[in-house]
């Protein structure tokens, strides 16, 4: 009986990786959103989510500084769906 060739999980960069978890958060708010979870307060779940888990495996400091950025990247306006005014 022939032996199943196992491969190994296909390296990815970080973007890659990014993308792919971007993919799995985009649905993540779809089913909620079909499930008629407010997308405000999914938001703010996710977001304390991602917090804690930054904080988990790279501490406070790192996780504050990842959100200072990213609220310097929010008021530029780099998650705007629609033009600012």
């Amino acid at each position: 009986m022939p032996i199943a060739m196992q491969t190994a999980p296909r390296e990815q960069s970080a973007e890659d990786a990014r993308l792919a978890a971007l993919s799995y958060v985009g649905e993540a708010f779809a089913l909620a959103a079909l499930d008629g979870i407010d997308g405000e307060a999914l938001a703010e779940a996710a977001l304390c989510a991602a917090m804690c888990e930054l904080v988990a495996l790279r501490g406070e400091d790192t996780a504050a500084l990842v959100a200072e950025r990213l609220a310097a990247r929010a008021a530029a306006g780099e998650f705007s769906v629609s033009p600012r005014q």
